[in-house]
């Protein structure tokens, strides 16, 4: 006799087939979209019980690909379609908007079967946390937390190691995010002090608030140095490096030097990187025209790699006019353009952004910088 060799829990918990219920819902939500749907860019919404968001997405054929969700018989997209109880769209000028739309409409109701919304895996942040005692993290997508965030890095695997070194060379703590932190100057409600929890305080590389080792002015300190070296305002690690090196060349602790020698070849490449991409975010100040569904054509500013705004295409001399005022306003030198950190919603808007012009060398060659478009409706 045969045996199967299929694990019988495989066959326990696959899922049970739609109902007749949910099947001719399901046709009758196929029907809503061959009647209703058209063929252009847009961004759907899968809806469950009582309005429930299941799934966002985005496409620049809609009804084409709102079509092809029927078509699936098993999996994760067939279980959506049998929950479903409806389906919504919104068209859309063109495939950059929708993008941002679909982003946009993701994180604001995180949809279960959106496991999340990742467009580029090669890119990182380095990420401040928002604590008593603040970390440095690296991190694959930025959230709305009231963090803030540098970068984004395309090497997530140098990234990492650069932000332990930097913890290191700043004192800041590394540990788990649970730690509890008590300062030096909280008051103690049982004499003797406190252990530290790792030995990074014995080696002199954490400041140690797990034990009460330094107040948080003095944590509060090293976090803006840390801070003030992620924007590229201040080398003070690597100067704090460099005289360490020389200290330990002159007690000829030769192995030590060798160490923080390392450590600040890997800072100063990080330096080299911050800078380099913080000239690199201000050339993203740029006015992008996109050709949209049925001519309806816009114009898309983009701030420091944000989508600051849109407008129709000027299709006269007095809508270039008002056109040109626009830019001029929307690119007038602010304040936050000192501000190197990103919020979470920004540093993703950022990220899109960067991704869609990399891949795409054409359409970053159709964006220009802000004065060029101005004295080109001159």
């Amino acid at each position: 006799m045969a045996v199967s060799n299929r694990p019988r829990s495989s066959r326990r918990n696959a899922p049970s087939p739609p109902s007749s219920t949910q099947r001719a819902t399901a046709s009758l939500l196929r029907d809503e979209v061959r009647a209703g749907a058209k063929d252009r860019p847009g961004v759907y919404r899968w809806l469950g019980a009582g309005g429930r968001i299941l799934y966002v997405g985005k496409s620049v054929r809609l009804r084409t690909r709102l079509l092809s969700y029927f078509r699936e018989a098993t999996g994760k997209t067939a279980r959506m379609v049998a929950e479903a109880e409806a389906v919504r769209w919104d068209y859309i000028p063109n495939e950059f908007a929708s993008l941002f739309r679909e982003m946009h409409l993701i994180r604001a109701w995180q949809p279960e079967y959106n496991v999340q919304h990742k467009r580029d895996r090669r890119y990182g942040f380095i990420k401040v946390t928002r604590e008593p005692a603040p970390r440095l993290i690296p991190v694959l997508r930025p959230v709305s937390d009231g963090a803030r965030y540098y970068g984004p890095f395309s090497r997530t695997g140098w990234m990492a190691r650069a932000v332990h070194e930097l913890s290191l060379a700043t004192g800041l703590r590394d540990c788990a995010s649970g730690t509890p932190a008590h300062f030096g100057d909280q008051i103690e409600m049982f004499g003797g002090g406190r252990t530290p929890l790792c030995i990074r305080a014995e080696t002199g590389t954490c400041l140690a608030p797990c034990a009460g080792r330094c107040t948080v002015a003095e944590y509060d300190r090293r976090v803006s140095v840390a801070r003030a070296f992620l924007e590229a305002r201040s080398r003070r690690p690597l100067a704090e490096l460099s005289e360490a090196v020389r200290e330990a060349s002159e007690r000829l602790d030769f192995e030590y030097a060798g160490r923080l020698h390392e450590r600040m070849t890997t800072l100063e490449s990080l330096w080299d990187h911050l800078s380099g991409f913080r000239g690199q975010i201000g050339k993203l100040n740029l006015v992008y025209p996109v050709p949209g569904y049925e001519g309806d054509d816009r114009v898309y500013l983009i701030r420091r790699g944000r989508l600051h705004g849109e407008m129709p295409w000027p299709k006269s001399d007095g809508a270039r006019r008002r056109a040109n005022r626009v830019v001029e306003e929307a690119f007038r030198p602010a304040l936050a353009d000192r501000e190197f950190s990103l919020e979470g919603a920004a540093a993703a808007e950022v990220l899109l952004t960067v991704t869609w012009f990399n891949r795409r060398s054409k359409e970053r060659k159709r964006a220009v910088a802000p004065e060029r478009w101005v004295a080109r409706g001159r």
